[in-house]
């Protein structure tokens, strides 16, 4: 049993009330205004650049309000890291809804050595050296004049998602750790100061050879695992294990109700990805809408303190997303929550 503060709304009262153990109750009076958890932007601008740290090619997806160079935007950076031969147009859907509550998304096709088969040719495959190529290069292209996305990067922040071996990445690098004998680092890194928070789908940190997973000191940093229920390639239980050992709150793990391993991407298992043998029983778009908006929620909640994201998340998404389970969530202290000031 969950005995961790846990936010429920009473509806036709119009009361929020946080329950403790399930044992006391304190209720706040809420206002009766409808609380909006929509996207914030209609249109999505999309183009291709180079990485120039590495040459990774990415597509960058943003908002494109029509005043978007009136001076008012400052949209935070979001890195989608791809999942192990997955290529990033394959994410287009999903970063294009992302991109419209608020964030600049950038999915880069990745290339290596693959660690499987060294005589082969490079393979699609993050790693956490990505971080600082991408922070970098989101700094040129907010002062290159000629780049689509000029003076509206918010440059001091950043989020991570990250699909399957790509999460795990995601992972390692919220918990400040190469692993190189997980394949996840090529050189050690530093994590970086302006890295808030992360929403990964289908992904967990575990070392195989020794069954263990690794334990996540993420000092703070907002962490959420988005699962399908029927997952067949990253189980369910994986997630919860890679989940307990999420050191500090704020932290979520979110299931979604009859998605498999590739309920993220534009279509059931992408050519050239290992497939899922498990077929998804919720409709294809209904699932990219749904983990586009809570990875998207997670992040506002927590990189910009949200106050409707943060309801979403923490309150009122459960009970309102027929196709979810938050089968456990930490909230954040309640300093930072809105409903408890």
């Amino acid at each position: 049993m969950n005995f961790e503060p846990h936010l429920f709304s009473l509806k036709t009262l119009g009361i929020v009330c946080v329950s403790v153990a399930f044992i006391v109750i304190v209720c706040t009076k809420t206002s009766g205004t409808t609380i909006d958890y929509s996207p914030q932007f209609k249109e999505v601008g999309f183009y291709s650049t180079t990485i120039s740290a590495n040459n990774d090619l990415a597509d960058i997806y943003y908002p494109k309000p029509s005043d978007i160079n009136s001076g008012n935007y400052s949209f935070p950076i979001v890195l989608l890291l791809q999942g192990a031969l997955v290529d990033k147009s394959f994410y287009s859907d999903y970063a294009s809804l992302v991109a419209r509550y608020g964030f600049v998304v950038v999915v880069p096709n990745h290339l290596r050595p693959s660690p499987f088969n060294p005589t082969s040719p490079p393979s699609l495959l993050s790693e956490t050296s990505q971080i600082a190529a991408v922070l970098s290069q989101m700094a040129i292209e907010n002062t290159k004049p000629t780049s689509p996305i000029a003076s509206v990067v918010d440059t001091q922040r950043l989020g991570l998602l990250g699909h399957s071996f790509g999460g795990a990445v995601g992972l390692s690098v919220i918990a400040n750790k190469c692993l190189p004998e997980l394949y996840l680092c090529q050189e050690p890194f530093t994590r970086p100061k302006e890295l808030l928070a992360g929403a990964f789908f289908g992904a967990n940190l575990r070392n195989p050879i020794a069954n263990e997973f690794v334990p996540i000191a993420n000092d703070g940093i907002a962490v959420a695992l988005i699962q399908g229920s029927i997952d067949g390639v990253a189980l369910p239980d994986r997630a919860q294990s890679t989940f307990d050992n999420i050191q500090t709150s704020p932290k979520a793990l979110i299931t979604v109700m009859g998605a498999n391993h590739f309920g993220i991407t534009n279509v059931n298992n992408p050519a050239g990805a290992m497939p899922d043998r498990n077929t998804a029983t919720l409709n294809r778009a209904v699932g990219i809408e749904t983990i586009a908006r809570w990875s998207a929620l997670f992040l506002r909640a927590n990189m910009l303190k949200d106050r409707a994201a943060f309801d979403y998340i923490y309150s009122q998404g459960d009970a309102l997303d027929p196709n979810v389970r938050v089968t456990t969530v930490a909230t954040p202290e309640p300093s930072s929550n809105p409903l408890l000031r």
